[in-house]
């Protein structure tokens, strides 16, 4: 009786809380060896994974040196060669010329017309050959003169059928494993993570949220000339015009995330020439930062390629990032994975 006067003495919170506490334990993610969940498992150990859960550790404890705001947690990354594959043509340009190819019967003319005739006959070279102009004459032919509702149906129905030349999957399913591991372990740590690509933005984010958990308004790319109009019925369309209005490149991607995101990232991940702007104006804020730059080195799992490539190049940041001191992903050596599993990808 005493025991059970006892027990009826008890706070009812007291119980509360330890039944709190031990769900807490219980749902929490852990190992065979009853230790905390490896947040980037397809990340070989080494310097680079120790790295990156050293940074995100650091700038999420509260009341540590580098304590970082939540606010203040923004991550970006490039997309084409960072997020997903770029080989052996950037995939936007291989949704241009299957375009080309599929409204050819409607152009009897292009036969003879460049740059069009090249794409139809599969000649890269000839099209490269055509320069800016020849781009910008597919650009317009494939990206302009519809809605961008249309123009958003048009990427999704390719992205439904067409397939890697090699690897005979989605270009969607080509995304890598280990980034998408860390884009959710920095979300899990309350970064707010973001595309800051020079691919075209309405082409991005058809498949964004879906391929990465990266929502559309989260994309910065480069982007054409939209005009409002009214269509018949009194629905407001937005159409694309073939006039390019921002290049996401280069030096535009700094302005892109001043412009369009409005505050300095901490961490920054791109593979290219084409991203050391973004990773020098991120290195240059004051506080923690995180650097890194993905190299391709797989040619069995993926491709080999830097300097001399057409796709890609990575040089000059290659040099930079090793002279100070940033973090450089050996594709071959760091990670264990480099695609998700054909089932898991599945749709």
């Amino acid at each position: 009786m005493a025991r059970l006067a006892a027990r009826s003495r008890r706070p009812p919170l007291l119980d509360l809380l330890t039944a709190v506490a031990l769900l807490a334990i219980v749902a929490l993610p852990v190992s065979a060896h009853g230790q905390p969940a490896d947040p980037l498992p397809s990340w070989r150990e080494g310097a680079v994974k120790r790295a990156l859960v050293d940074f995100v550790g650091r700038v999420t404890r509260e009341g540590g040196p580098d304590f970082v705001p939540p606010a203040e947690r923004v991550a970006v990354f490039d997309n084409d060669g960072t997020l997903w594959a770029e080989q052996p043509a950037y995939f936007q340009a291989a949704f241009a010329f299957d375009r080309i190819k599929a409204l050819a019967p409607e152009h009897p003319e292009w036969k003879d017309t460049q740059p069009f005739k090249s794409v139809v006959e599969n000649d890269p070279e000839a099209v490269a050959a055509t320069g800016e102009k020849g781009l910008l004459q597919i650009l317009a032919v494939t990206h302009a003169g519809m809605t961008t509702d249309a123009f958003g149906q048009i990427v999704g129905d390719w992205l439904r059928t067409a397939r890697h030349p090699r690897f005979d999957r989605p270009y969607d399913t080509l995304v890598y494993q280990p980034m998408l591991e860390l884009l959710g372990h920095l979300r899990a740590n309350g970064f707010k993570t973001f595309i800051v690509s020079g691919g075209g933005v309405e082409f991005m984010r058809v498949f964004a949220e879906r391929a990465y958990g990266i929502p559309p308004e989260q994309v910065v790319g480069s982007s054409g000339v939209t005009k409002f109009e009214i269509k018949a019925g009194g629905l407001p369309v937005l159409v694309k015009e073939p006039t390019i209005e921002f290049v996401d490149d280069g030096p535009g991607k700094p302005s892109g995330i001043n412009r369009f995101i409005g505050r300095r990232p901490i961490l920054a991940f791109g593979n290219s020439d084409g991203d050391l702007q973004m990773l020098e104006w991120t290195a240059g804020g004051a506080g923690p930062r995180f650097l890194g730059l993905v190299h391709h080195t797989d040619a069995e799992r993926e491709y080999a390629y830097d300097r001399q490539s057409r796709v890609g190049r990575l040089d000059r940041a290659l040099d930079e990032a090793a002279g100070r001191g940033w973090s450089i992903v050996d594709m071959s050596r760091d990670w264990a994975a480099v695609f998700p599993s054909p089932a898991r990808s599945a749709r």
